[in-house]
């Protein structure tokens, strides 16, 4: 049997696509201002692009045996990267605005569930490391760890899901706080009510993904080859989940983009005359204001309210 192409398989699409993510996220921090948010996609993409990768060398050619069994485990540390990386996006923003119970409670949980992702992860690496060594493993055919890396599998794509449902619960409830407690005509009020939407959407769609591989990785039957429908349909979820950064992206950029213009809008509606009774004694004022809540605050940091 000879050896496929690599750029005739789906894994060098895979890991192409991780890399033009990664240039462009380089590209959005290049425009934007830096920010641990902006990382996350980029370190996301970069593992994808290694892992796919990884994974051709380590089942779609005839190198040495210890060869290829290094290469499945380079490809499952950073497929646990690029997975679990996902989830940080939300733990970013949620370690910056939680506080006393709330904050201890999503730690532990959110933790938990990564150790137990790792768990796994490392399970998987060890099984197929066992599987190919036994030299029974092919593209054709299951080896004898291939029943249980499958189970494994759906453990660890359950975990997160489990993931994100942990972090969007304390997520959306805090952005629609927010929202809830802002005034009407503020403009943070319409910041918030953005990013609750776009959390939202972003959230459903990393469940749905992860939902999806964890039900069609069960009938997986041979190594890494897609030979059945639900094996193709698992490697259209992987797609998806490959392109997500994306998704991360446009929400970063277009939130600065909308920050923008809502600073705009801000300033040309800005009439003091309109308003005298209460712009009159401004400047001999002598009330201590409210203290702007930690979400707020963290919110307009982020947008660029007050950064000077």
């Amino acid at each position: 049997m000879s050896m496929p192409t690599y750029f005739e398989l789906s894994w060098s699409i895979l890991s192409s696509i991780g890399l033009f993510i990664t240039f462009v996220g380089v590209w959005a921090i290049f425009i934007s201002r830096p920010s641990p948010l902006a990382y996350i996609p980029i370190i996301v993409s970069i593992s994808c692009a290694i892992a796919n990768g990884a994974c051709y060398f380590a089942f779609y050619t005839d190198h040495a045996t210890p060869n290829r069994a290094a290469a499945s485990a380079i490809a499952d540390i950073f497929w646990l990267i690029q997975e679990a990386g996902l989830s940080f996006y939300s733990y970013q923003i949620l370690i910056h605005t939680l506080r006393d119970t709330s904050r201890r409670i999503f730690l532990g949980v959110f933790w938990f569930l990564m150790v137990t992702l790792l768990s796994l992860r490392t399970a998987i690496l060890v099984s197929r490391v066992l599987d190919i060594n036994s030299g029974s493993s092919t593209l054709s055919s299951s080896g004898p760890y291939q029943h249980q890396i499958g189970h494994l599998h759906v453990g660890y794509f359950t975990t997160i899901a489990l993931v994100e449902t942990w972090s969007s619960f304390f997520l959306i409830r805090l952005l629609h706080n927010a929202y809830r407690v802002s005034p009407k005509l503020s403009s943070t009020r319409h910041v918030f009510r953005f990013l609750l939407r776009t959390t939202e959407i972003r959230v459903a769609s990393l469940c749905f993904i992860g939902i999806t591989r964890a039900v069609t990785y069960s009938w997986q039957v041979t190594s890494q080859s897609a030979t059945t429908v639900a094996g193709q349909i698992d490697r259209f979820a992987y797609t998806m989940e490959c392109l997500f950064p994306l998704v991360m992206l446009i929400d970063i950029l277009a939130s600065k983009k909308f920050n923008a213009g809502t600073q705009l809008e801000s300033f040309s509606t800005f009439d003091p005359a309109a308003s005298p009774i209460r712009y009159r004694n401004i400047q001999t004022h002598t009330e201590p204001l409210p203290r702007v809540p930690r979400h707020s605050a963290w919110i307009s940091s982020r947008r660029g309210y007050g950064s000077n």
